[in-house]
C-alpha cells in the first residue's frame, strides 16, 4: 500500500515538474505538439467521414427495403444478362404460380414490366415516362401507399382493365386537377382512367440516377400486352433475418420451374438488397482501417519528433539530472518524469487535434 502512495506520489510530482516544463518552453512545446494534432485530426477526419458515409449509404439500402429480392433472367454460363426476350432466358408469369405454396420464407411477391411512352392530357404532354406494370401486392413490398383513390384490385390485373396509378409529379406536369380520381390521361395513344395517386418516392441518390419524377403504374397484365415482353419478379422475405433461406427457397423453385436438370446452369439469378449491404459493409470496413493506417503514419510522425525533442531535452538537462541524482533521485524517477512530460505532450496535442475537427460525426454542430 506505502509504495502504490509512493507511486502514486512520484507520479504526482512528475506531471507537475512536467507542466512546468512545458509552460517555460511553451514555443518549442507548441511546435512539437504540431505534429500530433494534425496526426490526430486527420485520423479523427477521415474515420469520421467515412462512418458518415458508411452510414449515409446503409439508410438508402433501408429505405430501398433489406428484405427484397429480385429474380433476373440470367445467362449464368455467360457471365452476363442476355435479352429478356430471349425464349431461354425470359420469364413467362405462370412460371411464378404457387411460388408462396413452395417458400414458406417469401412473404409475398410481385411480377413487373416497364417500358417507356408519351403521357398527355388535352395540350400537356410528357415524353418518355417511365410506365410500370404491377400486382397490388407492389404496394406491399415496396411500402408505397395511395394517397388518393385506391390502389389496384386483383379485378383490374386479372381483366388488364385500362386503369392507372399516378404520383403527383404527373398531376403536376399535366395539370390535372387536386383530386383526379376518375379522370383520364393518354399513355400512348390508349386512354387510360385514374384510379388513385401515389405517395412520392424518397429521393435517393443511389437508386434515382437518371430516373424520370413521373411516376405512372398500370396492371400488370395491361402492360404486359406482348408475350415476348420482359418482364422479372420482386419477392420479400419475410424478415431480413430469413432473407438466404427464401433465396435458396427461390433458386429451388426456379430451377424446377424452368424445368433444369442437375448439373445444368441457371437461366435466372436471384439477388437481395441484403447481400448488398453485406458486401458493403466488408468493404467499407477495409477501406477505413486502410484509411486509418495511411493517416496515421502522421501520429508516427508526430511521435517521432516528440522522440527528438525529448532527447533534445534530456542533452539540454543534463546539470538538472545530475543535481536530482546527487540528492538521492532513482534512475526510474527521472525516467518517469520524461515519459510524463512526453505523456502530456502527446495528450494536448491529441485534444487540440480532437477540437479542431469538431463533433463526432452524425451530431449536430
Amino acid at each position: 500500500m506505502n509504495g502504490v502512495l509512493r507511486l502514486l506520489i512520484i507520479a504526482y510530482q512528475s506531471a507537475f515538474l512536467a507542466l512546468g516544463q512545458i509552460w517555460a518552453n511553451k514555443l518549442r512545446s507548441l511546435l512539437t505538439c504540431v505534429g500530433i494534432i494534425i496526426g490526430v485530426a486527420s485520423v479523427t477526419a477521415v474515420i469520421a467521414a467515412l462512418s458518415g458515409l458508411k452510414q449515409s449509404v446503409l439508410t438508402e439500402f433501408q429505405t430501398f427495403g433489406t428484405n427484397k429480392i429480385f429474380i433476373l433472367p440470367w445467362w449464368e454460363g455467360r457471365g452476363q444478362r442476355r435479352d429478356m426476350r430471349d425464349d431461354k432466358v425470359r420469364f413467362r408469369p405462370e412460371m411464378f404460380d404457387g411460388m408462396l405454396d413452395h417458400c414458406p420464407s417469401v412473404a409475398t411477391f410481385t411480377r413487373l414490366c416497364d417500358f417507356n411512352a408519351t403521357i398527355s392530357k388535352g395540350r400537356k404532354a410528357e415524353q418518355m415516362v417511365e410506365i410500370t406494370g404491377i400486382e397490388p401486392t407492389w404496394h406491399q413490398i415496396e411500402s408505397r401507399e395511395v394517397i388518393l383513390g385506391r390502389p389496384f384490385s386483383w379485378i383490374d390485373n386479372t381483366q388488364a382493365r385500362p386503369v392507372c396509378i399516378i404520383n403527383d409529379k404527373v398531376q403536376d406536369k399535366l395539370s390535372l386537377s387536386r383530386d383526379p380520381v376518375g379522370d383520364w390521361i393518354l399513355i400512348g395513344n390508349r386512354r387510360f382512367t385514374v384510379v388513385g395517386v401515389i405517395k412520392a418516392r424518397a429521393e435517393s441518390s443511389m437508386f434515382g440516377s437518371g430516373r424520370s419524377s413521373s411516376e405512372v403504374f398500370v396492371p400488370f397484365t395491361t402492360a404486359r400486352t406482348s408475350p415476348r415482353m420482359g418482364m422479372i419478379c420482386i419477392a420479400a422475405s419475410r424478415s431480413p433475418a430469413v432473407t438466404d433461406e427464401a433465396k435458396a427457397e427461390l433458386t429451388f423453385f426456379m430451377r424446377r420451374a424452368r424445368g433444369l436438370r442437375v448439373g445444368e446452369e441457371n437461366t435466372f439469378q436471384v439477388e437481395s438488397v441484403e447481400q448488398f449491404v453485406q458486401q458493403f459493409n466488408s468493404v467499407a470496413t477495409a477501406i477505413t482501417m486502410v484509411a486509418g493506417g495511411i493517416v496515421g503514419i502522421s501520429l508516427l510522425v508526430g511521435g517521432v519528433g516528440i522522440m527528438n525533442i525529448m532527447l533534445v531535452s534530456v542533452s539540454e538537462r543534463t546539470r538538472e539530472i545530475g543535481l536530482r541524482k546527487a540528492v538521492g533521485a532513482r534512475p526510474s524517477a527521472i525516467l518517469l518524469q520524461f515519459l510524463i512530460e512526453a505523456t502530456m505532450l502527446c495528450l494536448m496535442g491529441g485534444l487540440v487535434g480532437l477540437l479542431w475537427t469538431g463533433p463526432p460525426a452524425g451530431q449536430d454542430h
